[in-house]
């Protein structure tokens, strides 16, 4: 009889299972290595429940507890692990190409977040996010292909706080930037082929005593030479290769300093806002 694996046990048993309980088996998922080798205890702490949620979960998947169950996602590891280390199928020389041209992306993507590391100031960084936690108005510009980039960062950063505005990709109005003023923070996306629009919001911003951060590829940039800030992404690579993984990596770093030094408003919104996406029923789960 074939044994099942604990990624089929656990998809098979997922819907039926309580909300820690869920917690646990998306743990297991995602890192067996990891849940091969924890307790019952360290696993319940990771994940942010009870020992006994996680000894429940053994049983809610049919073993006898969690020793059982934990058995099973060792045994599953080491078969994947032996598996992968001793894999040695033919490939086509077109197959070899297409993994050659894959490996090459991720090789240059790798480069690219290894120069963000070695070009960061966190001084700036830290400026920044202070800037965006005293700003009554932040007003984030992105057109184009930069437009990605700017709404991830205004998506998040409307969880964080109030009075948090975006362009459209196309560009943007007046009646989206007549209130800017001293108090406000305009952010600004622009990456090659630079879209004029950023100029122009730029150029606007200053002209009504925003304090205005670049957010491009390097410091003379056409957008960072009229920003009081810029951050680059690339700064020093010759390329000719713009990622938009270093663009929502250095965004990342800032919302993540941002939720660190002002976490406890963070916290009341974050609050009012699960309140309503409860209320009106948005998510599934």
């Amino acid at each position: 009889m074939v044994q099942k694996s604990i990624v089929r046990i656990i998809k098979e048993n997922y819907s039926s299972l309580s909300a820690g309980q869920k917690k646990v088996a998306e743990l297991i998922l995602q890192h067996q290595g990891e849940a091969a080798l924890l307790t019952a205890f360290q696993m319940g702490r990771k994940v942010g429940v009870s020992e006994t949620t996680v000894i429940r979960l053994g049983y809610a998947l049919g073993f006898k507890g969690y020793s059982e169950m934990q058995e099973v996602v060792r045994r599953d590891w080491l078969e994947k692990e032996h598996a992968d280390e001793n894999e040695s199928f033919p490939s086509s020389s077109t197959e070899d190409d297409a993994e050659s041209v894959f490996n090459r992306v991720i090789e240059k993507e790798k480069s690219v977040l290894e120069q963000l590391m070695n070009q960061l100031d966190l001084k700036e960084i830290w400026n920044i996010i202070d800037r965006l936690i005293q700003s009554e108005r932040i007003y984030i510009g992105g057109f184009g292909s930069s437009y990605a980039a700017a709404y991830w960062m205004h998506y998040t950063l409307k969880q964080y706080r109030a009075n948090v505005f975006i362009s459209s990709p196309t560009g943007f109005v007046p009646e989206d930037i007549c209130d800017l003023d001293q108090n406000s923070t305009v952010v600004t996306f622009s990456f090659p082929r630079f879209r004029t629009e950023s100029i122009e919001l730029a150029e606007q911003a200053k002209k009504q005593g925003s304090y205005v951060i670049a957010i491009t590829n390097r410091q003379l940039s056409p957008l960072g030479q009229l920003s009081d800030l810029t951050l680059t992404t690339e700064e020093g690579m010759n390329s000719g290769h713009h990622s938009i993984a270093s663009v929502v990596s250095l965004v990342e770093i800032i919302l993540t300093g941002l939720q660190h030094r002002d976490q406890d408003n963070i916290s009341i919104r974050q609050r009012k806002l699960e309140q309503l996406y409860t209320n009106q029923g948005l998510f599934i789960e």
